[in-house]
């Protein structure tokens, strides 16, 4: 079980804090608490600024007042270049997982992707024990010192030397880590960042220093981190400019920031990344009094649907313009080796999407598996497409309507519960990603279909869900009770005792969560 945690008051997810009779003054890295407590007095009030600003934009778009491009500004209007170095200009697949994995990150660094993104958010459980872990694996694969014990082959299995780029992605700046300051909530964002670059020798690192900035809203925000990276490089005595990052484009609102964002990032910024279902999800929160937008089950979703692929083009021509790259998102069907047939279709699917990827100009695109490294490099040029520019709409639509595509089904609404249980399962025994019927899901998919499940409930009156003989299934909350009650047996039945207490839980929580309305990344 997780370490103890504590609950907001609005919130039905724990906030991350430290565990009870823990000093941060004694027991956090020597120094390290007079380094952070500066840092947290200076960034604080922004931060809770930005955290309001969000829940503001998201109010107006319930309104009616949707997300727009920004008007002409110099990050718009005039020529500006950034300059990326030799290190990171090969990035054709870059592979993810949780830091907290130790064999699992010398697995990634052994696999030969050109990039490797150690990750302290969605994959992770936000818990102290968690987050401690995932820290130091980093702070150890950065220097290539990690390493994790093969029992089978009862060897002792290092990182071998290698040229992929180590990226640590830290929690976003939605989240408060608990515990560090007396009385006061901080930014986790602020901390990590904090605890990774405080923890590093510099003369031991192959690169500049690199993060992946998560969940960002807004290009304000970028300033944020701008800000951020250069205080700690004032303060470690580095150059302006060491720390470098690429940035994830997994909210509706950034997607009309984007040259805006990483203009205000230029010193810093080699890459943004296009998370697609964070992307997805948030995309269904924007619109979410919208009948139009009520999705249809998530897997019968083309990877090229129309809204995927404007963001895409649009994603690439401002990369490219810019000089940095342009990287695609995560494939979620898995390999797997004692399964032939699905092997095969995993495989088969990464090959198309990053095709597809491919050819609509990004760079590289993300994996979870080491298996999937080799198709997914293989379908990028060498070393990056940053040549590329195709003639592009300069503001395109963003907000093409599914219409005709996929279907909405009563399977689709019962698979999606089972999914948010066993999800949700797994973080309460410390998995914060789980591979459930060959997919990896990890938070990203869970506000999916918790979404999902509430646009069905919500329009239940203008849209129409189907069962196997096409009748309409009127979707209440009586009905996905029911639905819960009935996967949440099926489930305590095909699992073992010993997790039947967080499988009817994590049954509960998802079910509060959904009927509360709390859909935002926890």
């Amino acid at each position: 079980m997780l370490t103890k945690t504590i609950f907001s008051e609005d919130l039905l997810f724990p906030v991350n804090r430290v565990p009870e009779g823990f000093n941060p003054k004694k027991d956090l890295p020597e120094g390290f608490y007079e380094f952070f407590s500066g840092l947290h007095e200076e960034f604080k009030e922004r931060w809770i600024e930005l955290k309001h600003r969000r829940k503001e934009v998201l109010a107006l778009a319930h309104k009616g007042i949707l997300p727009d491009y920004l008007p002409p500004s110099e990050a718009t209007t005039r020529e500006w270049r950034i300059e990326l170095p030799d290190y990171a200009l090969d990035q054709r697949n870059q592979m993810t997982g949780p830091a907290d994995d130790a064999e699992l990150v010398v697995k990634m660094l052994n696999s030969g992707a050109p990039g490797v993104m150690i990750d302290l958010e969605d994959s992770m459980v936000n818990a102290w024990d968690n987050l401690e872990r995932g820290i130091n694996n980093a702070i150890s694969a950065l220097h290539g010192q990690l390493s994790y014990y093969d029992f089978k082959r009862d060897v002792k299995v290092p990182i071998y030397s290698n040229k992929s780029v180590a990226i640590v992605r830290v929690r976003g700046l939605h989240l408060s880590q608990a515990g560090i300051i007396e009385n006061e909530l901080t930014s986790a964002s602020l901390y990590d960042l904090s605890r990774i670059a405080f923890g590093v020798d510099r003369k031991a690192l192959r690169h500049n220093l690199t993060f992946y900035i998560p969940k960002s809203e807004s290009a304000e925000e970028a300033l944020f981190w701008r800000d951020a990276f250069q205080r700690i490089e004032e303060k470690l005595g580095w150059e302006k400019g060491y720390i470098k990052c690429f940035a994830l484009v997994e909210s509706h609102p950034l997607a009309y920031q984007m040259e805006e964002f990483i203009f205000n990032l230029r010193d810093h910024i080699l890459g943004l990344n296009l998370g697609r279902w964070d992307y997805m999800a948030s995309l269904i929160h924007f619109n979410f009094e919208n009948p139009e937008w009520v999705l249809p089950d998530r897997n019968t979703i083309p990877f090229d649907v129309p809204f995927f692929q404007k963001l895409r083009e649009l994603m690439v021509e401002i990369c490219h313009k810019h000089g940095i790259l342009a990287i695609g998102g995560m494939t979620a069907l898995f390999p797997n080796r004692q399964n032939k047939e699905l092997n095969e279709k995993a495989l088969k699917v990464l090959e198309a999407d990053k095709r597809n990827e491919a050819e609509i100009g990004m760079d590289g695109a993300w994996t979870g598996h080491p298996d999937q490294n080799e198709i997914a490099v293989a379908q990028f040029p060498v070393p990056n497409q940053i040549n590329v520019r195709k003639q592009i709409e300069r503001n395109p639509e963003l907000r093409i309507v599914p219409k005709g595509i996929g279907k909405r089904t009563l399977s689709g609404t019962r698979a999606a519960i089972r999914t948010v249980i066993r999800y949700r399962n797994g973080v309460l025994n410390g998995k914060g990603a789980s591979l459930i019927d060959g997919y990896m899901e990890d938070l990203a998919t869970d506000r999916i279909y918790r979404l999902m499940i509430a646009q069905r409930m919500k329009h239940r009156n203008k849209v129409e869900i189907f069962d196997e003989s096409g009748q309409a299934v009127f979707h209440d909350e009586k009905l996905i009770g029911r639905l819960f009650n009935e996967e949440l047996e099926k489930l305590l039945t095909e699992s073992p005792r010993e997790f039947h207490e967080t499988l009817k839980e994590a049954c509960a929580i998802s079910q509060k969560m959904i009927f509360s309305g709390q859909f935002d990344p926890e």
